[in-house]
């Protein structure tokens, strides 16, 4: 595999589609020309943005003009996963701030339309850039510097709220947040893995032994990074989405995942896809922790932790995905499932490297 192509491809991954299961526009239309007070969206049409096991995301459109809706995946979920008054909470009270996030128009509860929570935000027309930038965008390096500076910077700021000026004081238990997320990521993975890996036992024992001392709680987003913002033609961050994951807690986290997503060219190993930030001009990993370390005043001393808890967890992800699929969940399909075996061994491999660092 070349430095150039994707250790995975997400199988679960869908592009916009006219398809409208979870959110059927004879039933979504009617019900937003009454709560948004316009007869104009009774006919609507709607179409999937993206989707899998994670919330889905719809287009809706009208003459109104356009509108997101966002609700949990289709099936069973657990009570306590895909909390969509979460994710609708926190954007409302990032609106207005220096991290820029859609704007919220309403949320319904468990009892709504479609059975199931489900909330509206506005759309923000963008960029969305996952292995690639889109033609004629970030064509020279120094265009491609300056997105990459903007995300690292976005980020500063994210971490830069006070919760409780925000009104997120009770958002989540901040302190000991780093004994929790071992605590669950090592419950995660003792029930999904479907093979003995030492390698991974092994480094859930020293994480757990060499944990830093939490110095700060922060809002922290938890899946922070590049295809998750939508860019404007400048190369500003004009939203910051998905929220499912945030909490309050240990802002070097998203910084360790960041650097965990952030490839760069010559990699010899990329953990999901081939990133856009492979393309000159990006800023490298060591530029990305320096100017995070100068925007936000952190000490990035004991970064290397939350680089290899960035593997570790990324590893019992795709452990589960695989189980999943050897458990005949996902069907008959291959899809790239077979990979994920060797994906999670390289994943333990760079987790123990970055801890290793740290020695």
């Amino acid at each position: 595999m070349t430095a150039r192509e994707s250790a995975f491809a997400d199988p679960t991954a869908q592009r916009l589609q006219p398809i409208a299961t979870g959110a059927e526009p004879e039933i979504v239309g009617p019900h937003l020309a009454e709560v948004l007070h316009d007869a104009r969206w009774r006919e609507c049409s709607v179409a999937l943005i993206s989707g899998g096991k994670s919330n889905l995301t719809y287009r809706v459109a009208c003459d109104a003009g356009e509108i997101v809706l966002r609700r949990p995946p289709l099936g069973h979920v657990l009570p306590t996963a895909h909390d969509m008054a979460r994710e609708f909470r926190v954007q409302s009270a990032l609106h207005g701030t220096r991290v820029p996030v859609p704007r919220t128009l309403y949320l319904a509860d468990a009892g709504s339309v479609l059975g199931v929570p489900f909330y509206l935000m506005e759309r923000v027309v963008g960029h969305v850039c996952r292995n690639q930038l889109p033609p004629g965008y970030g064509e020279t390096a120094a265009e491609r510097e300056a997105i990459g500076g903007a995300l690292i910077d976005t980020l500063a700021h994210l971490h830069a709220i006070d919760p409780a000026a925000a009104g997120l004081a009770d958002f989540g238990r901040g302190a000991g947040f780093m004994e929790r997320q071992l605590r669950r990521w090592s419950k995660q993975w003792d029930s999904s893995k479907s093979a003995d890996l030492p390698a991974l036992d092994s480094l859930s024992d020293e994480l757990a032994r060499t944990v830093p001392r939490q110095t700060a709680v922060t809002i922290v987003h938890g899946d922070y990074r590049l295809d998750n913002m939508i860019l404007s033609d400048s190369g500003e961050v004009a939203a910051v989405v998905d929220w499912e994951l945030c909490t309050l807690g240990d802002p070097l986290a998203d910084v360790g995942m960041l650097l965990v997503y952030w490839s760069q060219e010559g990699d010899d190993f990329m953990p999901l896809f081939a990133p856009a930030t492979i393309a000159p001009g990006f800023p490298k990993r060591d530029d990305v922790r320096a100017r995070y370390a100068e925007r936000s005043g952190r000490d990035l001393s004991e970064i290397d932790f939350f680089v290899a808890l960035g593997y570790w967890k990324l590893a019992i992800i795709l452990e589960g995905v695989y189980a999943r699929y050897a458990s005949g969940q996902y069907g008959k399909t291959d899809e790239g499932f077979q990979e994920f075996a060797k994906i999670v061994e390289r994943l333990a491999e760079a987790a123990d490297d970055a801890e290793r660092r740290l020695s």
